[in-house]
C-alpha cells in the first residue's frame, strides 16, 4: 500500500506539472495593433504598439504605449500596474516582474509579493530562485511557496544565475575558474553550489544533498541535473535518482527536459533519455540542446533530431540557422522552403520570400514584408 500511495503522489506531481495545451504567440499588424494567437483564435487587444513584450506558454505579459503593465491570459488582457515595472519574465506556468526593487510572481491569475528588494532572480517553468536582499537569503517559490535556500552561494562567476539554456559545456570550462555560474535553474529545478562548496539540488520543494564537495561543473533541465563531480565521474541526476553515466569528465554535454546529450571520453556521441543511454556514434558533433529536442549533425553531416527516443533525419546537410523551442527545429532548407519539424512530424511551411521567423515554443510566426505575419501550428496556417 506504501508504494501504491507514493506512486499515485508522483502521479499526482506529474500531472501538475505537465504543460497545458495552451499555445501563444503575438505580433504587431500592419495597423500597428498589438495582435495574439492563441490556440488557433487570433485577437486584437492592443490599438497601439506596446513598447515590449515576451511571449509564455500561457500568459503574454507587455507593456503598454503607456508603460502600463499588462499580462494577457486566459483570452483576455488585465493591467496589473500603471508604469511601475522596470522588468519582468515569463515561462511556461510563471510570471516574474519588478516594480522597482521589489519581486512579484504572477501563477496562473494568483500574485504574490517575493521580495521587498530583490536584485537577482531567476524564473524557471515551476520555480523562482532570488536573492532576497532584506533578509539576505537565497530563497525559492514553488506551487505557491517560498522556501529558504542558502544564506549564501559561491559566486565565482560574474553571472551567478545562469540565463542561457542552450549552452554546451565543453570540459574546458569549469565553476572554480569562473567561466560558469554557480546558480542554475530550469524548468521545475534548481541546482547551485553554496558557500561551503557543497553542490545542492532544490526539486519538487525539497533541498537534495546532492555532493558535499566543489563539483567541476553542472548544467540543468526538466526533471534533470547532470555534472562532473571532483573526481571527474559524469553524473545525471533525474526524477529524484542519480545515475553514475561514465567514470571520466565528458569532452562536452548540454541538458534539457529529461534528456542530456554528451561527447563521452571515448569521442562516443550519447544521449541520456529517460534513464537509458543513446550510444549515437564514434564522432564529436555539432549540437544543441532545447527542451525535448536534440539537434546534431551526425558524422556524415546530416542535420538529425533526437527526439523523445526517435532519432528523425531532415537534410543532408548542416543548416547554418536554426532555432530550437520546446518540440520544435525550424529553419530554411537549400530550397529557400521554411520546413518545421513539430512534434515528430515535419512541415514545409512556404517557400515564399520572408523576412524572419521565430518560434514561440510549438508555434511558427513568419514575417512578409514590414508587418505582415502568418502563424503556422500543427499542420495549420493562420
Amino acid at each position: 500500500m506504501k508504494i501504491r500511495f507514493t506512486l499515485f503522489l508522483l502521479l499526482l506531481i506529474s500531472i501538475s506539472e505537465s504543460k497545458v495545451n495552451a499555445q501563444l504567440s503575438a505580433y504587431t499588424n500592419f495597423q500597428n495593433q498589438f495582435m495574439v494567437f492563441d490556440n488557433a483564435i487570433i485577437r486584437k487587444i492592443e490599438y497601439l504598439v506596446p513598447i515590449q513584450y515576451k511571449v509564455g506558454r500561457i500568459a503574454i505579459p507587455y507593456l503598454d504605449n503607456s508603460r502600463n503593465f499588462k499580462i494577457y491570459y486566459n483570452g483576455g488582457s488585465t493591467k496589473i500596474n500603471d508604469g511601475f515595472t522596470s522588468n519582468f519574465q515569463v515561462t511556461d506556468n510563471l510570471l516574474t516582474y519588478q516594480n522597482a526593487k521589489a519581486l512579484w510572481v504572477w501563477d496562473k491569475g494568483s500574485v504574490m509579493n517575493l521580495s521587498k528588494y530583490c536584485d537577482q532572480f531567476y524564473t524557471g517553468d515551476s520555480v523562482v530562485l532570488f536573492f532576497e536582499g532584506v533578509q539576505k537569503e537565497f530563497k525559492a517559490y514553488y506551487n505557491g511557496e517560498i522556501y529558504p535556500i542558502e544564506n549564501f552561494l559561491a559566486a565565482t562567476s560574474s553571472d551567478l544565475f545562469s540565463q542561457d539554456t542552450t549552452v554546451v559545456i565543453s570540459n574546458e570550462m569549469d565553476i572554480a575558474s569562473g567561466a560558469l555560474p554557480s546558480i542554475k535553474v530550469s524548468d521545475n529545478i534548481a541546482a547551485y553550489v553554496n558557500y561551503a562548496d557543497q553542490f545542492r539540488i532544490f526539486y519538487h520543494g525539497a533541498i537534495v544533498e546532492q555532493e558535499n564537495n566543489l563539483v567541476t561543473s553542472f548544467d540543468v533541465g526538466r526533471n534533470t541535473t547532470a555534472y562532473v563531480d571532483i573526481n571527474k565521474t559524469f553524473k545525471i541526476f533525474h526524477g529524484g535518482k542519480t545515475t553514475k553515466v561514465d567514470e571520466f569528465q565528458p569532452y562536452s554535454y548540454s541538458a534539457g527536459d529529461d534528456v542530456v546529450a554528451f561527447v563521452g571520453y571515448d569521442n562516443y556521441f550519447k544521449i541520456f533519455y529517460q534513464d537509458s543511454v543513446y550510444n549515437i556514434g564514434y564522432f564529436q558533433p555539432d549540437f544543441r540542446v532545447k527542451d525535448n529536442v536534440v539537434a546534431f549533425q551526425d558524422a556524415t553531416g546530416y542535420f538529425k533530431v533526437f527526439y523523445k527516443g526517435t532519432i528523425y533525419t531532415l537534410e543532408s546537410y548542416y543548416p547554418a540557422d536554426f532555432k530550437v523551442a520546446y518540440n520544435s527545429v525550424v529553419y530554411k532548407n537549400r530550397s529557400n522552403v521554411l520546413r518545421l519539424f513539430s512534434d515528430g512530424n515535419i512541415y514545409d511551411v512556404t517557400s515564399a520570400d520572408i523576412t524572419d521567423w521565430r518560434l514561440d515554443y510549438d508555434v511558427l510566426q513568419y514575417r512578409f514584408g514590414a508587418n505582415m505575419y502568418k502563424v503556422f501550428y500543427k499542420g495549420q496556417t493562420y
